[in-house]
């Protein structure tokens, strides 16, 4: 947490490395820092001779006054605080019914993949709402949610800049007349990143990691394939977003690595939320949360014995695979 008297007792090098968007406050006072990088806040105006003070009406205590103002207002628009959101907790509400929901308390932690099961309409869409609008007992289920054991910052729920979740929908559909580098450079642009390039550099090359078909940096986004776009938005909110959760609806038909884009989600220290009918990506997760009737009807930790199943499926997905790709290329197949 930045503090007055850090600002005053940091040097101008130092905190334009922290927080490059000072260069615009210094531009835009007409405040010329050439050569004085090395000066602490407090030692920059107060190097000033008197003559300079009278005609730039130049007031040392106000400056570092504002520029403390400055920092904090662009980490909050930015979306840069520190939040160290380790685990979220839904306590119980009720089903469609009003009957209460069948467990006590379940926490998920930083880390950790869960999946949301059950039948089209039977409610999983309502308990992602939940979680996003970090729900006190205020929406149809009755249900409440805690972040980090506690009643969460009012942020989550009305900051434009400060968002929970973080979702990845089943349909990416580009409309901008842009290349993949100039939309990641958009996002990067305005999470003001300080090693912009090796950031969209890294991201596309994620992507590419995870597709089937691979893109370039000047592929314009509407000419890819729905898989290519899921892979791209997977890669740029793993290390772009600040969200500390991420949901993921549906993956299995897009055509894409799977395992290697929950993985790369985990390596971004998140919490990841996944909707899902795919036995596969079910039992990917640490535990499922089963939904009947608008309602959590039981959580089910990943047994031994489901992992075991888990690799004969891996391995016939992996069958599948082969064919799928054999008859793209337009091969005959046989046994």
């Amino acid at each position: 947490m930045i503090t007055l008297n850090r600002i005053k007792e940091t040097k101008i090098s130092k905190l334009i490395e922290d927080y490059p968007f000072l260069i615009s406050f210094f531009e835009d006072n007409d405040l010329d820092i050439t050569s004085k990088e090395n000066l602490e806040i407090a030692e920059y105006f107060a190097s000033f001779d008197e003559d300079e003070i009278e005609d730039k009406a130049i007031d040392g205590e106000r400056y570092i006054m504002q520029i403390f103002e400055f920092i904090n207002q662009m980490i909050a628009f930015l979306g840069q605080e520190e939040d160290n959101v380790q685990s979220i907790s839904i306590l119980p509400g009720n089903d469609k019914s009003g009957n209460r929901e069948k467990f006590d308390k379940f926490t998920i932690k930083k880390g950790e993949i869960i999946c949301i099961v059950g039948p089209t309409g039977s409610g999983k869409s309502r308990l992602l709402g939940d979680i996003e609008w970090v729900a006190q007992n205020d929406t149809p289920t009755n249900r409440k949610i805690l972040v980090n054991e506690a009643k969460p910052d009012t942020k989550w729920r009305f900051s434009s800049s400060d968002k929970l979740v973080a979702q990845l929908s089943q349909n990416m559909n580009f409309v901008m007349d842009l290349s993949v580098y100039e939309f990641v450079e958009l996002h990067a642009e305005s999470r003001m990143v300080e090693n912009k390039e090796d950031v969209i550099n890294r991201i596309i090359e994620k992507a590419n990691q995870l597709a089937g078909e691979q893109f370039t940096i000047d592929t314009p986004i509407t000419s890819l394939s729905g898989g290519q776009s899921r892979t791209l938005m997977i890669a740029d909110t793993a290390i772009l977003s600040k969200s500390p959760i991420i949901l993921i609806d549906e993956i299995e038909n897009a055509g894409i690595d799977r395992k290697e884009a929950l993985n790369l989600l985990l390596s971004e220290d998140k919490i990841v939320l996944m909707a899902t009918h795919d036995p596969i990506l079910a039992l990917l997760g640490d535990k499922r949360i089963v939904i009947k009737n608008g309602g959590i009807d039981k959580i089910i930790e990943t047994t031994d014995k489901e992992r075991e199943i888990l690799s004969e499926l891996e391995e016939l997905d992996r069958t599948l695979l082969s064919f799928r790709s054999r008859l793209r290329k337009g091969e005959i197949l046989k046994k």
